[in-house]
């Protein structure tokens, strides 16, 4: 045994008892009288045996890996949200396998295949911005995988969500512009399909209708998370000679190029024009003026998710349920927009 990894036919010797038996007292048989099982533990931690996960993943048609789809890497917030599911995952015993949609409907389907040809445990997905046909979700549950999905959702897949307060979070923001001031708010909107660009806007709207400004549809362009499709929008709002004097923005690398666009134009912000994001990205803080954002805490969203695939795996499939997780957002007000302490 000196020269290669000890196995349970080793420990089934020694013992002097069935292969079978050790087998089911290493998975906690219940089968399995006590004193055989501590026994069976005690010569395995003795001898350092180390399950054969290749052989394992053959008998239980999955590996310890949880694979992980993502829009984006380069996007802090998916980053900062794979630093969560990591840290649950890898004390779970789990390793994750990370890969990147590019916000395609195809390559996300692609990502699926891949996933399940290495016999993931489970799969977490934040959806792309370009997926219509969610058929590749489908067949992934059919095949009795766990699946979450966390940030980008689709409400026709019932699955486990992690999610934050779109709606609350969009609120607070335009409710902030107006109690600054502002009187004329454009929304840089995300892509038309995901779900959090619905709430988002919704949550634009019911601002704007709370503090009586009635709602202008040319007020409102879908720039994906694109910073140039931003800059182009904010420069066609700033030249009008009605200008906006209010920016909300789906996303703050999406405020950042508005935010472009109006120093360019020799405008002042946010005398001139007001800019709130969504995100609270690191480079947000640090741009002149600072920019107020949407906090929306990536880190703890990714341990949610990876949580929720840890129950799943552990419940009996008949007797689950999904669950939703909505976090809470934060307003955190920079002087992007405050223009009550500009000098």
């Amino acid at each position: 045994m000196k020269n290669r990894p000890v196995t349970i036919k080793d420990i089934a010797q020694q013992l002097q008892i069935s292969v079978s038996t050790v087998s089911r007292a290493l998975r906690g048989s219940p089968d399995i009288n006590s004193e055989t099982k501590k026994a069976v533990l005690d010569l395995a931690a003795e001898l350092d045996y180390q399950p054969n996960s290749i052989a394992l993943s053959l008998v239980k048609r999955r590996t310890n890996i949880l694979g992980v789809i993502i829009p984006d890497i380069a996007v802090q917030f998916f980053a900062s949200a794979i630093s969560g599911i990591q840290e649950v995952a890898s004390a779970a015993g789990f390793n994750v396998m990370i890969c990147q949609s590019n916000e395609s409907e195809q390559t996300e389907a692609n990502n699926i295949q891949a996933l399940l040809s290495s016999r993931v445990a489970g799969i977490i997905v934040s959806v792309s911005g370009n997926t219509t046909n969610t058929n590749h979700f489908k067949i992934l549950q059919k095949k009795g995988i766990p699946l979450i999905l966390f940030d980008r959702v689709c409400d026709d897949i019932e699955a486990s969500k992690v999610i934050v307060d779109d709606y609350q979070g969009a609120f607070a923001a335009v409710d902030h512009l107006v109690a600054v001031g502002c009187k004329r708010i454009a929304h840089l909107a995300g892509p038309e399909k995901l779900q959090i660009t619905a709430n988002r806007k919704n949550g634009y709207f019911d601002a704007l209708r709370k503090n009586n400004i009635p709602i202008d549809e040319r007020l409102i362009k879908h720039v994906d998370f694109d910073r140039q499709k931003s800059i182009d929008a904010t420069n066609q709002w700033i030249k009008e000679s009605n200008r906006v004097d209010g920016i909300f923005a789906i996303s703050d690398r999406v405020a950042i190029g508005a935010m472009l666009a109006i120093k360019a134009a020799g405008l002042r912000i946010p005398d001139d024009v007001a800019v709130v994001g969504f995100g609270n990205e690191t480079t947000s803080s640090i741009l002149d003026p600072a920019l107020t954002t949407v906090m929306q805490y990536p880190v703890d969203m990714g341990r949610q998710a990876a949580r929720l695939f840890l129950e799943q795996i552990e419940s009996e499939a008949e007797d689950f349920t999904p669950q939703s997780i909505v976090l809470e957002t934060q307003l955190l007000v920079n002087k992007s927009s405050d223009r009550n302490h500009t000098i």
